[in-house]
């Protein structure tokens, strides 16, 4: 059976990325996109847009979001797929989600121009299309503007990073929080490219063990932040904690992302793909033909 070229995992302009969901969902179907979500970083309102985009473009569809948790002092994300997003109890929890970027754009901003950088915030905001969830990502781009790094990716090795300049710790929603939205909301939990966080052995195994026992149900195995050694690494977890294995790129922009949509290798062998857990959430899906006009075509 030939693998799904399932892409559960990207961001548009509703959060981080530079193009619009409509836009999006046009690239993932050239890329050989046959199922998609849309996952913005702690909102929903591209969702709809999405959805519709995908429709036009004949994509199968799972809703999809990125919520920031707090873990042992590390920022953690985790994506929803398969949701209502209708649902009011996550509606409100990604609203508080939500609420403190703010105030943490202007600490960030603050601190950068103890070291010579300023405006970064009013710069920042420029790239931000939703002033709501201005980010990391948006700083970035204002200091490749600026001419104080080549890329974002030099940016996060100098700036924005613990321990560098422009780097606010932020209290996210916990994982308990963010899992019981999820599932309260009809949906699957899946933990993003665990290869990315900072935990010592010990640690990641209580990260793995805590998701579990609040209901996660998927991990990232093959992602854009992923070496080929990291895909059989996380297949092995994922078999140890009985998880599902999800598969996305991570796509934030054509200029800036690693990985394009559509282009990762398939998962690794004996490993449930989480879109087998969600078979019934999936939207746009094609009818199978009934058998007995199959025969007819025969």
């Amino acid at each position: 059976m030939t693998p799904l070229n399932a892409d559960l995992h990207c961001h548009s302009t509703i959060s981080d990325g530079t193009l619009t969901p409509e836009a999006l969902a046009a690239r993932a179907k050239a890329h050989g996109v046959e199922l998609w979500a849309l996952t913005d970083h702690d909102e929903i309102g591209g969702q709809q847009r999405a959805l519709a985009a995908a429709q036009e473009v004949g994509l199968q569809y799972l809703s999809g979001v990125e919520i920031s948790v707090t873990f042992i002092h590390q920022t953690v994300h985790i994506v929803g797929l398969g949701f209502d997003p209708q649902d009011p109890v996550l509606r409100r929890g990604l609203v508080q989600t939500r609420g403190g970027r703010g105030q943490r754009a202007m600490a960030m901003s603050a601190q950068l121009a103890k070291v010579g950088i300023q405006g970064a915030y009013e710069g920042a905001l420029k790239y931000a299309g939703n002033h709501d969830l201005i980010s990391r990502t948006h700083f970035a781009r204002f200091l490749v503007e600026r001419g104080v790094c080549r890329d974002t990716n030099e940016v996060f090795r100098k700036y924005l990073t613990e321990g560098k300049p422009g780097f606010v710790e932020h209290r996210w929603a916990s994982l308990k929080d963010a899992l019981s939205w999820i599932k309260g909301a009809g949906g699957v939990a899946v933990l993003a490219h665990p290869a990315r966080y900072k935990f010592s052995a010990n640690e990641e195994f209580a990260l793995f063990t805590e998701f579990k026992s609040h209901g996660g149900e998927g991990v990232e195995v093959v992602t854009g932040s992923h070496s080929a050694a990291e895909y059989l690494s996380y297949a092995d977890t994922a078999r140890e904690f009985g998880l599902a294995a999800s598969r996305g790129s991570d796509f934030h922009s054509p200029d800036e992302s690693h990985t394009e949509l559509g282009t990762l290798p398939p998962l690794p062998a004996q490993l449930t793909p989480v879109w087998e857990l969600l078979a019934d959430r999936i939207q746009n899906r094609p009818h199978p033909i009934p058998a007995a006009l199959a025969a007819i075509g025969h």
